[in-house]
């Protein structure tokens, strides 16, 4: 596990990725963490790619912007193609199952996990997707730890949709949890 953790989420202007980013920066914050975390929009905030980046580190952050990332989400095909060829080695990359086809060749451990069909499914909402998602990036990855994130995560979303809410970030872990027992992982 690096001491310095660069991560970038990106997808379709839409699916509250920036968002799911600020709430990781919150969670990391909560446990103790220095943190910085920026965004991108493509040319259309609806629809068009998208990013938003967290460095999280226990020591000053000297530059804001991330350069290799250490875990990476992609929510959609655009977002893997343009945005997951410079991850690091060995990081952790987490794709949606359901739209993301192609898994471009690099040296990250690829999860495939099903997260919009998952938020659909489970909780009634493809809306909660990034909650979803957040909470298997979390998972898998270990930088934040799990009640720091659920409650940054409840600080942050609209009041009356916090069961909701809670239930997509539970599955998420229990995504994580599935895949980190099995072997959903692709070795780029």
């Amino acid at each position: 596990m690096p001491g310095t953790w660069e991560v970038r989420l990106s997808g379709s202007g839409g699916q509250g990725l920036i968002l799911a980013g600020i709430i990781l920066a919150e969670a990391a914050i909560i446990d103790g963490q220095n943190v910085v975390q920026t965004q991108s929009y493509g040319p259309a905030a609806r629809g068009g790619a998208s990013k938003a980046e967290v460095i999280i580190s226990p020591d000053e952050i000297d530059y804001p912007k991330v350069e290799r990332p250490d875990v990476f989400l992609g929510l959609n095909q655009e977002s893997v193609l343009k945005y997951m060829g410079d991850c690091k080695e060995r990081a952790v990359a987490i794709v949606d199952s359901g739209l993301v086809a192609h898994i471009p060749p690099g040296k990250a451990r690829v999860y495939a996990l099903p997260i919009t069909e998952t938020a659909r499914k489970e909780v009634g909402r493809e809306l909660v997707a990034n909650v979803v998602a957040l909470g298997a990036l979390a998972a898998l990855s270990g930088m934040v730890n799990r009640e720091a994130v659920a409650t940054a995560l409840l600080r942050r979303v609209p009041k009356g949709t916090e069961e909701m809410n809670r239930k997509a970030l539970e599955l998420g872990f229990g995504l994580a949890d599935q895949a980190l027992a099995g072997a959903q992982v692709h070795q780029n």
